[in-house]
């Protein structure tokens, strides 16, 4: 009885194992032969739940498509890619920067022209397409995925607290500052850890100062230049924000920022719109409004800053084109770039999408009337050194007590003079 209770359950012990083998081989086999599978890339980890859930959308549409997505940080995302790429690795599709920072990577061979795989790209706008194409060779290298907006986020609560209205000049905006410290908040929000996030807070309050557009295209033409007194005026004006800033301001980085915000410690922050969807998920009972910073005169423009921000990009050197360009077309369909607005809230790129329907989008499309060119990451970061790092290292150093706003101004002119040819006549 027991050799035959043994003898039962070595032949079920067999049975069993010959199976699950049978299963993954088979698995493997549907893997290996039946599915492809493409690595996608992204620099938001915070997003990570939302392109899931799309992935899971595309992969149900596309059955013979897996894909697998990674998350990097922000700040590491350039380095990690390149290194990744440079290797003739990386990523099938991902998510790729613009303007200059799509160039550097298109002129080194490491994406794929689109317009013979996209054809649907000329539908696009042209200010979203010259974030996506080459001044090299006029290729275009990225689907437009979305535009952002630098502005003034603002918690409704608190200003209805202290009897607070959306400030109509510069000084409106101070005496805002000046009862939220009164009342025991930080005033703003911002700190100047990263170099970047002053040029978000450029990006907020700079051109109420410079000029706006009239500037940009003054600058862009050599008709300009960085030393003008007005543009000294505005980082002597970022430098006052200062006092209005959490303690050890210099100690203050992007995640500081933003818990500042979120956590309800402080009223005011200067961000992008990239941030709404954010707020929301670590803080559901936040209520939260924007508006641009003023200028000086109630009568002069409000100005936010407008960039396109993002294209998704295919790897030259992948071997899986045709399935990478499926998914592309996904992150490029109307349906993608209307959850994009719900979910995310941000402004899609996408042709044809209504963002008007979401009160945050429609806010955001309002601010854009007085939209202005985000000045060093749209006109210059095209060659080295850029006039982003330039801005961020010297901005830094005015923040900081170490240089003041004239020797700021000089050093960016001076870099910029070092290549740019307007510059040097």
């Amino acid at each position: 009885m027991k050799k035959n209770a043994l003898l039962i359950l070595f032949v079920a012990l067999c049975t069993a194992s010959m199976l699950f083998a049978a299963g993954a081989a088979e698995q493997q086999t549907r893997e290996g032969k039946d599915i492809t599978t493409l690595e996608f890339w992204t620099w938001r980890p915070e997003d990570v739940d939302f392109y899931a859930k799309q992935i899971a959308l595309f992969e149900q549409a596309n059955p013979d498509i897996k894909v697998v997505q990674t998350a990097h940080k922000n700040t590491e995302y350039n380095t990690i890619l390149a290194a990744s790429l440079s290797g003739g690795a990386g990523p099938d599709v991902f998510q790729g920067r613009a303007y200059g920072g799509l160039a550097t990577f298109a002129d080194s061979g490491f994406l794929e022209p689109l317009e013979a795989w996209m054809p649907e790209l000329k539908n696009y706008s042209e200010s979203a397409l010259l974030g996506a194409t080459s001044p090299t060779d006029g290729k275009i290298y990225g689907s437009p995925a979305v535009s952002q907006t630098v502005f003034m986020y603002y918690n409704i609560d608190v200003y209805k607290e202290l009897g607070l209205s959306i400030p109509k000049t510069w000084a409106d905006l101070i005496k805002n500052f000046e009862a939220a410290k009164k009342a025991g908040y930080i005033p703003l929000g911002n700190g100047a850890k990263d170099g970047w996030c002053l040029e978000t807070l450029l990006g907020g309050m700079g051109a109420a100062f410079y000029g706006g557009t009239d500037f940009y295209n003054a600058v862009i033409a050599g008709k300009k230049n960085f030393e003008d007194p007005a543009f000294i005026r505005m980082i002597e004006q970022m430098k006052s924000l200062t006092k209005y800033m959490p303690d050890m301001y210099m100690g203050i980085g992007y995640e500081d920022m933003r818990s500042n915000f979120f956590n309800e410690m402080s009223p005011h922050l200067i961000a992008g719109s990239y941030e709404a969807a954010y707020f929301r998920a670590q803080n559901p009972k936040l209520n939260f409004g924007i508006f641009a910073v003023p200028s000086e005169k109630a009568s002069d423009p409000a100005y936010v800053s407008v960039y396109a921000d993002m294209n998704f990009a295919m790897n030259a050197n992948s071997s899986k084109k045709e399935a990478a360009v499926k998914f592309l077309k996904f992150l490029s369909s109307k349906d993608f770039g209307k959850s994009m607005v719900t979910e995310m809230k941000m402004v899609s790129a996408v042709p044809g999408v209504d963002a008007s329907a979401d009160p945050f989008i429609s806010r955001v499309l309002e601010l854009q009337k007085n939209a202005t060119p985000y000045l060093f990451l749209v006109g210059f970061r095209y060659q080295q050194p850029t006039g982003s790092s330039l801005w961020q290292a010297s901005a830094q150093g005015v923040m900081a007590g170490t240089l003041t706003p004239r020797q700021t101004a000089k050093q960016i002119q001076d870099g910029i003079a070092s290549y740019y040819k307007p510059f040097q006549k």
